[in-house]
């Protein structure tokens, strides 16, 4: 299984990988995945082992490590949990027989035609055919994200009448979740295409080690979590005076610990927030300093995650944590949290008539993101936190 090299998108592949699973119960699964995702796949039911690749490694390279995986005929299971080494009784087969590729890329499917697996199955897309044995053909209810163009928007803020024709998504479609695209190439496999709640594991002796690592065991407060940045772009960030306003009210009015999340690009923007919010009483910033095994931990431990649409979201909502997470420029009806319409998570838009563009930054006044109010956030954080 070639998976995908984000972490939100990784996460939405877990549905389509339990029912991958479920279909082959005594099947060895091995997944290849970056470096950075590795430990994303501890303890899940549907992963025996993982093969990463760092960053910059070749095609030929990591080509080259799943030959070699698939010569070795035999290893010990390791004890301990993790997917690297068997979790299987008995005997490696003597290599792959099937490639599923996850991702759309030319790469992911060329990687896999270079390692020599027999059948290799994956989305049909131009430039990366000739590399599958069996190429799956779109879905005929997908839904694209198609960015605007900058004078669409500028047309759509006028109020002119610009055609948008059918690329954004529209209301209500179930179908139109990412989930579906995984679950749809899982069932060229024989699969049930039917969705599943997203799921990762973490153990109560991880969380209790981040308790200890972190100063919280001592904590009798509920504790919240906050993460206001994003990889993708600016254009899908709240505010940071938004999230101050929402999360020192919040805090009043629960006595809540913020635990505030993000990675070292983020240091700024969460030092910012937790100097605002008070003492360590009411906030702790952690930002760039958590492995992802503690960043999950420490999300299960949440009651409720406030967040941008990001990768952090996807994990919290995979851990049965509920989600408040405004969106703009993207859609949570392609990307949201979770199963789709699960009455835990709270997803927030204004009524910007351009919104979701899909673009990194704004080209107008970032309407969209400045739309949702602070009481709206702190009502669906407080509603999450007392469902």
């Amino acid at each position: 299984m070639r998976g995908t090299n984000w972490l939100g998108d990784a996460v939405m592949t877990t549905p389509a990988l339990l029912r991958l699973r479920e279909k082959f119960p005594d099947a060895q699964i091995v997944l290849l995945c970056a470096e950075k995702l590795r430990d994303l796949w501890f303890h899940h039911p549907a992963v025996d082992e993982t093969i990463s690749f760092a960053p910059g490694e070749s095609v030929f390279s990591v080509a080259k490590t799943l030959r070699r995986w698939g010569e070795r005929s035999r290893e010990p299971k390791r004890t301990d949990g993790r997917s690297q080494g068997s979790s299987r009784e008995g005997a490696r087969p003597a290599g792959f027989e099937f490639a599923l590729v996850l991702p759309n890329s030319p790469r992911s499917a060329l990687e896999v035609f270079l390692a020599g697996i027999p059948q290799r199955i994956g989305g049909a897309r131009p430039w990366r055919n000739f590399f599958l044995t069996q190429a799956v053909a779109p879905r005929p209810d997908a839904v694209k994200m198609w960015k605007r163009t900058p004078q669409e928007i500028q047309r759509l803020v006028a109020g002119e009448n610009g055609s948008t024709g059918n690329r954004q998504p529209a209301t209500g479609n179930a179908l139109a979740h990412q989930i579906h695209e995984y679950l749809h190439l899982v069932a060229a496999l024989g699969a049930n295409p039917e969705p599943l709640a997203p799921q990762l594991m973490v153990t109560p002796e991880e969380v209790a080690a981040v308790k200890g690592e972190f100063g919280l065991e001592r904590i009798v407060q509920p504790v919240f979590g906050l993460n206001p940045g994003a990889e993708y772009g600016p254009a899908k960030r709240w505010p940071a005076e938004k999230f101050i306003a929402a999360a020192r009210e919040i805090q009043q009015r629960t006595g809540c610990l913020w635990l505030i999340f993000g990675g070292k690009g983020d240091a700024a923007v969460t030092a910012q927030i937790q100097s605002a919010i008070g003492s360590r009483q009411s906030a702790v910033n952690l930002a760039g300093q958590t492995s992802l095994r503690e960043l999950m931990a420490l999300l299960k431990l949440c009651r409720v995650m406030l967040t941008n649409d990001t990768g952090p979201m996807h994990v919290a909502a995979a851990l049965g944590t509920p989600v408040v997470a405004p969106f703009g420029s993207t859609s949570p009806e392609l990307t949201g949290p979770g199963l789709p319409g699960d009455p835990r998570h709270r997803l927030l838009q204004s009524d910007a008539p351009c919104a979701p563009c899909f673009l990194r930054e704004c080209p107008v006044d970032f309407r969209c993101m400045n739309g949702i109010s602070v009481q709206q956030v702190v009502q669906a954080v407080v509603e999450a936190w007392q469902h």
